[in-house]
């Protein structure tokens, strides 16, 4: 049965009264437990989670806004099951935190491994980074429109193998779950081939003594034979172990009929180890996941938080994640006007899609032939935006001819040939002579790109954009304070909860240094303090409900306020 006790309910008797000195709840109150208590706790999901267990019947759950709170902080202090556990009964600051008795507190290895699982199958991270960042926002009254965009590699918990190893390994799960579930079908194969794959991953074809690609050309073929073998047998082909055996096979190799070939290059969007499926490869990072993540960068804000996440697997490109982003910081009343990003995003329709949603993307110009700085562009001619057509070249003379064809979507400008045999800057003039015309053609994303260029070479736009180095910092602390380079879980799903959480953990620590740095001393006391004087204005009758000092000096346990 539910049992869920709203953290915003003042008690007759505070058990932490009762249990601590008034010197550590002083403590407590004035570091992150307090700051975690009196605002974060009751944004947990204990409704969601709430939907998983009956209103009437059967034993009460543990108490679910605590619950929540423990998963959160779990992730966020990079901590294994057992620590967990340890620090739920053990730790004051814990139960501090997470309003937990400690005369009643218990809880079980089974208990946070359910939990976890809701919270993967919900998706419940994602709420909390949301309604943690969003409250957070608002009480430091940040400044959210300017924020900057950067990515950062993620390792799941799992090992890193070539492509003989990625393939033997497969193959070795798979014949486990067959001797496991059907041991007729598994004694029937060949008891050489049994004996390849019977040793340990680690000392798998520890005693081949052929050649590197011998090896990996016999394991193919054990490979082609396995899943053409089995393919007809439909409770086979359901599990996973055979369907990695299959996706493996060819995404690696390529068959043709009954001979199979080795690809020498599969590109980034391939399997990388049977435990984590989700797992892809960067060409520069390695095999892992990744996160996009969003972050505030205005100078007048005193701290600055990160207001998006969105976890990817490590071959998607950067330029894939400006538009998702841009939904999501919509979606939650955080879109920025400026947004800065490296060359990884600039590309010519991502700004076009941002500055079509009222964001100025300030990204570095990607690609492009490096050229003389001297020299003269499409941007040094007069272009009409809505027509694409030349009025005038650098130089001030008008054009024979400018047609914009929609089809092909280029320009075609024809000059005069009296003006252009005799310009001054022809040799820098990208004006081309075809036989006995000077033609120029040109789009209009090579227009907008020369126009960025040109804006990108100035100093000003040099100064403003030093700030998006800032990003780095974040995901360098977000790697070294919370795990968050190496996870211990494995699967998309499980390493998109690990990355919000975490990052709504860092905000939190940021948001309490900010607040320290206020002079706001007490943070539990000072929440408090609020709750009960909004409680009071709304009993009082319609026409003095108003918060002002008369009201306030009403009550001696909230005068205290009048100074603020």
């Amino acid at each position: 049965m539910r049992y869920a006790v709203d953290p915003r309910q003042m008690s007759l008797f505070d058990p932490s009264a009762m249990m601590f000195s008034p010197m550590t709840i002083k403590h407590l109150s004035s570091d992150w437990p307090g700051v975690f208590r009196g605002q974060m706790l009751h944004l947990m999901p204990a409704d969601a989670l709430g939907e998983h267990f009956s209103d009437r019947v059967g034993c009460h759950t543990k108490e679910l806004y605590g619950m929540a709170g423990a998963v959160f902080l779990k992730e966020f202090f990079n901590l294994t099951i057992p620590q967990t556990v340890e620090r739920y009964l053990t730790d004051a600051a814990w139960q501090y935190a997470l309003n937990v008795n400690p005369v009643e507190a218990s809880l079980s290895h089974a208990t946070v491994e359910r939990y976890q699982k809701l919270f993967v199958e919900d998706d419940l991270a994602d709420g909390i980074f949301h309604r943690v960042t969003s409250a957070l926002i608002e009480a430091l009254e940040l400044d959210v429109s300017r924020q900057r965009l950067d990515s950062t590699h993620i390792y799941s918990d799992m090992a890193t193998f070539g492509k003989t190893k990625l393939m033997g390994v497969t193959i070795k799960r798979f014949l486990t779950q067959l001797k496991r579930h059907h041991r007729d079908l598994y004694a029937a194969l060949d008891q050489d081939f049994l004996a390849r794959y019977a040793p340990s991953q680690a000392k798998l074809f520890g005693d081949f003594t052929g050649s590197r690609s011998a090896l990996r050309q016999a394991v193919a073929e054990d490979l082609l034979m396995l899943v053409s073998r089995f393919s007809d047998h439909e409770p086979i082909t359901r599990r996973d172990s055979y369907k990695a055996m299959d996706r493996v096979l060819h995404e690696q190799c390529d068959v043709e009929e009954e001979t199979v070939e080795l690809k020498k290059k599969t590109g980034g969007d391939v399997m990388q180890n049977p435990s984590d499926p989700d797992a892809t490869y960067d060409g520069y990072k390695g095999s892992g996941h990744q996160a996009q993540i969003a972050e505030t960068c205005s100078e007048e804000n005193d701290v600055q938080l990160i207001t998006g996440v969105e976890t990817e697997p490590a071959h998607t490109s950067d330029q894939d994640g400006v538009e998702p982003m841009l939904d999501q910081l919509d979606a939650h009343d955080r879109k920025p006007e400026v947004m800065y990003a490296d060359t990884g995003y600039g590309s010519d329709e991502n700004v076009t899609h941002a500055e079509d949603r009222g964001v100025d993307l300030q990204s570095p110009v990607p690609g492009g032939p490096k050229q003389n700085p001297d020299d003269l562009t499409i941007d040094d001619f007069v272009v009409d935006t809505e027509t694409q057509t030349v009025e005038r070249c650098p130089n001030g003379h008008e054009p024979a001819s400018s047609v914009h064809d929609h089809d092909r979507g280029r320009t075609r400008t024809v000059m005069n040939a009296s003006h252009c045999s005799s310009c001054p800057h022809r040799d820098e003039c990208p004006v081309k002579q075809v036989r006995d015309e000077y033609v120029i053609d040109h789009t209009p994303a090579e227009h907008r790109t020369a126009a960025r260029r040109a804006e990108q070479a100035t100093d000003a736009f040099r100064e403003t954009y030093a700030i998006r180095g800032g990003g780095e910092s974040v995901n360098s602390g977000l790697k070294r304070k919370t795990g968050m380079g190496r996870l211990r879980v494995r699967g998309s799903p499980r390493v998109r909860m690990a990355v919000l959480l975490r990052c709504a953990g860092w905000n939190l620590v940021r948001a309490l240094a900010a607040l320290k740095q206020r002079g706001i001393k007490d943070l539990a006391a000072a929440c408090a303090l609020i709750r009960t004087l909004v409680r009071r204005i709304i009993s009082l009758p319609a026409p003095f409900r108003c918060i002002d000092r008369r009201n306030i000096a009403r009550w001696p346990e909230t005068s205290a306020l009048v100074a603020a």
